[in-house]
């Protein structure tokens, strides 16, 4: 459990991110990507991203032998350039002590262009400037204006949260992704205290207040950046939990399909309109007994909903069900 203590001056300096860091989302892709995930989708995405990406990336994992990355590269700029440019000022001290700490452990010695960038050569910078400009151009570049809709969406949620709960509810839902805090939001406060899901550990603000961004390439618990001097970033694990696309996310049959299985996909895509159990059985050919055992699994997992009519009994998709089925909400894109 991580525990942010806060003071009165924490509580008025509680932030949510305008807008999304173009190097902070690859950094949480490129986290996923190095994580095992049995699920098939993030399976297929990773292969796919994996032969996509040119050979300038490698760098970066040599820079990131393990799975946490220096805190040099762990920048919150809104545009690329701008994180780029505030990597390559990062301080020479602080670039060492990164470079030192994440190999420590490891059993193999830095390669030479990392120790180069140890010692401040301005060849090695460039060789990481590459790598990140070119991670992001495969990975993230292809679904950035998702990325944005998306932020802007929960930009707006925490905002009508705060307006209508106060910054202390607001922070006690925040967290929308299949990560941490699904449903019914990230960890709670407690007096003075934010409890999160994490490596157990206590940070102390005294002042220095929150930056909450939301992230959509990572389903884990909430990542936290804690730089000397500067606000704390706790990056959370938000959109709809699938691989993005261009599109939103995989929306054809197949896809779901290999999430929920056929006969709840076909559910939930008939669901454009409410059905009853008996028209849904007649539309797939199954018995009723059938149909309500596959409705009752998806109306747990929060995809539909379920009213009595009389005899009938209706079903309806949620927000969350057609985000699945169409990768749209009914007010637009997701």
């Amino acid at each position: 459990m991580i525990r942010i203590h806060f003071t009165a001056a924490d509580f008025a300096r509680v932030r949510f991110a305008p807008r999304p860091s173009p190097l902070a989302e690859l950094n949480t892709a490129l986290l996923t990507m190095s994580r095992p995930d049995g699920r098939l989708l993030f399976g297929r995405w990773r292969q796919r991203v994996l032969r996509s990406l040119p050979g300038a990336v490698g760098p970066l994992r040599e820079l990131v032998p393990a799975r946490e990355a220096p805190r040099f590269i762990d920048v919150f700029s809104e545009t690329l350039d701008e994180g780029l440019n505030t990597v390559r000022a990062s301080r020479p001290e602080l670039v060492r002590s990164e470079i030192e700490r994440v190999y420590a452990t490891h059993p193999t010695p830095a390669p030479p262009w990392v120790r180069d960038l140890h010692r401040s050569d301005p060849a090695a910078w460039q060789v990481l400037r590459r790598a990140q400009h070119s991670a992001f151009e495969t990975i993230v570049r292809p679904v950035w204006d998702v990325v944005r809709d998306l932020h802007h969406a929960e930009f707006t949620r925490h905002a009508l949260a705060v307006a209508e709960h106060g910054i202390g509810a607001a922070l006690t839902g925040t967290g929308t992704g299949t990560g941490t805090g699904t449903g019914t939001g990230t960890g709670h406060v407690r007096e003075d205290v934010w409890e999160i899901e994490g490596p157990e550990q206590d940070i102390r603000l005294r002042g220095r207040g929150v930056l909450l961004r939301p992230t959509f390439h990572w389903t884990g618990h909430p990542l936290i950046a804690d730089l000397p001097g500067h606000p704390l970033v706790v990056t959370l694990p938000a959109g709809p939990g699938l691989p993005l696309t261009p599109t939103g996310f995989p929306t054809a049959p197949t896809a779901l399909a290999a999430v929920l299985g056929h006969t709840r996909a076909d559910i939930l895509l008939l669901l454009t309109r409410e059905h009853t159990t008996t028209a849904l059985a007649h539309h797939l050919r199954l018995s009723a007994p059938t149909i309500s055992t596959h409705t009752a699994a998806l109306r747990a997992a929060g995809l539909i909903t379920t009213t009595r009519t009389g005899r009938a009994v209706l079903h309806r998709r949620t927000a969350l069900g057609s985000l699945l089925a169409r990768g749209r909400t009914e007010d637009g894109p997701a």
